[in-house]
């Protein structure tokens, strides 16, 4: 597997706790009492998969590869990706405090926690598709296989000292909780009848 299709399917995962996210944020918006360790389960997923897990992956490794292969840092690619993962964390930290504030029922906390939930998720959407859809498709044409095959290496030791064993499990584990919750989970389509 290219380092690239490893990335991108972490996306995936981190797009349906975006999903999840946005509509715990709608459910506050139309009054409903969503717990607060719904947020707080997401905030860790978040904190810990998305940012320091995925974005370590690409902010130690695959964002230098690709800068050594010419890729422009500074006003490039690289630097647009980068600049997107600090907002990322901004509404992150956002989110969280405004958790917190939720817990001790203070007001404004909903419309805090829905307001920065909203923005991740467009920051968060967007960035994804520009990875998925350009840095991605220009990292596999100039890494060479060895490389790839370098970097996924190299994202197994992230995932190890970043998250730890198991924990890939148990958040995707959360991620079909939380869906179901929802009523989020996928619908099984039915073959068509002849």
């Amino acid at each position: 597997m290219r380092a690239t299709e490893v990335l991108s399917t972490e996306h995936r995962a981190i797009e349906r706790v975006l999903r999840i996210l946005t509509t715990a944020a709608a459910g506050l918006d139309q009054g409903q009492d969503i717990p607060p360790a719904t947020f707080e389960r997401l905030v860790d997923f978040l904190r810990n998969f998305a940012d320091r897990c995925h974005h370590g992956k690409e902010e130690t490794l695959l964002f230098p590869a690709l800068v050594r292969k010419g890729i422009s840092k500074e006003g490039g690619p690289v630097g647009v990706m980068l600049e997107d993962h600090e907002a990322g964390r901004r509404y992150i930290r956002g989110l969280s405090e405004a958790v917190e504030a939720y817990k001790r029922n203070e007001p404004g906390a909903r419309d805090a926690i829905a307001r920065n939930a909203r923005g991740y998720a467009d920051v968060l959407t967007r960035h994804i598709f520009k990875e998925d859809h350009v840095l991605f498709r220009m990292a596999d044409q100039v890494l060479t296989p060895a490389e790839q095959e370098e970097l996924v290496s190299g994202f197994e030791r992230i995932e190890d000292e970043e998250i730890g064993a198991g924990v890939h499990e148990s958040y995707h584990r959360m991620i079909g909780e939380l869906e179901k919750e929802f009523g989020l989970q996928e619908k099984a389509t039915e073959p068509a009848e002849h």
